[in-house]
């Protein structure tokens, strides 16, 4: 199954903005008897601008993107029995996720790494990055425990994960969701879920520091030992309790 559908037009090639490097400045400020402490301010200035610059161009190029974004399609069924009976789910491999979208993003100037942290092994965590051509990046970082389902060894559990959260920090940093993928699609291969981001984790956080939640009541509430430990798929649900919480007071 192909998980690409045909594109209809071509987006609009990125424009690089002027630059100005430093040996120019410099060689102005000689010209022009500017003292060190002013080309220094220039040179902040021009580099503030770039970025400015570089941030629109990225805003461009991915609303290009999006006017021509493929379809990812669920290209894989899973199947594998457990003690508590057989379990079964389609998904978009990482290939036919990479397929679809490195090229279509490419088109518009932007490319995709990703940093997979492995420092605790119960708590993996991917970083996936976006850049485009002038330097401005987006990222998203997603975390899982290892998936241990259908008897693989550790190296396979933790590689497993960092395949499921490679899939879907590209998705989430893309803006791109597979073809009928339910909102709460949260699991990994036999279990394990997508927990929420560290921003989302802040979030949480100064929101019952804000209306003085009881903490070890609102982990009970949301059935977790930790807010790290909160799945995705219960992030809106925790925040509008909070709010509620806030409107009530």
């Amino acid at each position: 199954m192909s998980a690409v559908i045909e594109r209809i037009e071509p987006p609009a090639r990125a424009v690089s903005a002027p630059q100005v490097t430093p040996s120019q400045l410099l060689q102005l400020a000689m010209d022009k008897g500017v003292d060190l402490d002013r080309l220094e301010k220039l040179y902040a200035l021009q580099r503030e601008w770039e970025a400015h610059e570089a941030r629109k161009a990225y805003i461009v190029a991915m609303a290009q993107f999006k006017k021509n974004a493929p379809t990812i399609l669920k290209d894989k069924h899973v199947s594998f029995e457990t003690l508590k009976g057989v379990t079964e789910y389609d998904h978009a491999t990482l290939g036919g996720i990479c397929e679809a979208l490195i090229a279509a993003l490419a088109e518009v100037g932007i490319t995709h790494d990703w940093d997979p942290d492995t420092k605790d092994p119960n708590r993996i965590a991917v970083t996936c990055t976006l850049t485009h051509v002038l330097g401005h990046s987006k990222s998203v970082t997603l975390h899982a425990g290892p998936d241990a389902s259908g008897g693989k060894n550790s190296i396979q559990a933790g590689s497993s994960t960092i395949s499921y959260l490679e899939r879907y920090s590209l998705l989430a940093v893309a803006g791109i969701a597979t073809k009928d993928m339910p909102d709460d699609d949260g699991r990994a291969s036999g279990g394990s879920e997508v927990l929420i981001t560290e921003e989302q984790e802040r979030n949480l956080e100064t929101l019952m520091t804000e209306i003085g939640a009881d903490k070890a009541g609102f982990l009970k509430f949301c059935k977790v030992n930790a807010l790290r430990d909160m799945p995705a798929r219960k992030y809106k649900g925790a925040m509008a309790a909070l709010e509620e919480r806030r409107r009530a007071k």
